[in-house]
């Protein structure tokens, strides 16, 4: 029994070193993936550098562009704001006008019977004038007439 003692100690020696063995195989392998591992981090941040680089640089052109966008929106509100009172001016004057033109057009209505009236009086003085113009062109060329028929009966003396 001693011996079966000695060789189950020997087969447990040898399971132990197969299992040291692999176990040793097993790290020495993960060692090299370890390498790699370490070296894609070490590359990934170098370019995590960049990007923040980059990143803080777009960031301050966003600031610088919002600022400016900003400005260009109160110089364009003060436009804006102009436009605005500008077209409540039209309106106002149109306002204005309409209310006038109502003004006038009332009067017109109140007074279309003197209105006529004028009218009526006015043609007739321009009748009389042009009638007054007639008599007197008619008297210049009697005169002539006259005048020039005298000056015959004188020579025929």
């Amino acid at each position: 029994m001693e011996v079966i003692l000695y060789i189950s100690a020997l087969v447990a020696a040898l399971g132990f070193l197969v299992l040291c063995i692999s176990v040793g195989a097993t790290l020495f392998s993960l060692k090299g993936t370890l390498k790699s591992i370490a070296g894609t981090i070490a590359g990934i941040e170098k370019q995590m550098e960049g990007i923040t680089r980059e990143t803080t640089f777009l960031l301050e052109k966003t600031n610088t562009l919002a600022a400016d966008i900003a400005e260009k929106s109160e110089k364009l509100n003060s436009v804006v704001d102009a436009v605005k009172n500008i077209g409540v001016s039209v309106n106002n004057l149109n306002n204005s006008l309409n209310q006038i033109t109502n003004s006038i057009s009332k009067e017109v209505s109140k007074n279309e019977e003197k209105i006529a009236q004028v009218v009526q009086w006015s043609n007739v003085a321009m009748d009389i004038a042009e009638r007054w113009k007639q008599r007197k062109a008619q008297q210049e060329m009697v005169e002539i007439v006259d005048g020039a028929s005298g000056a015959q009966q004188k020579r025929r003396k």
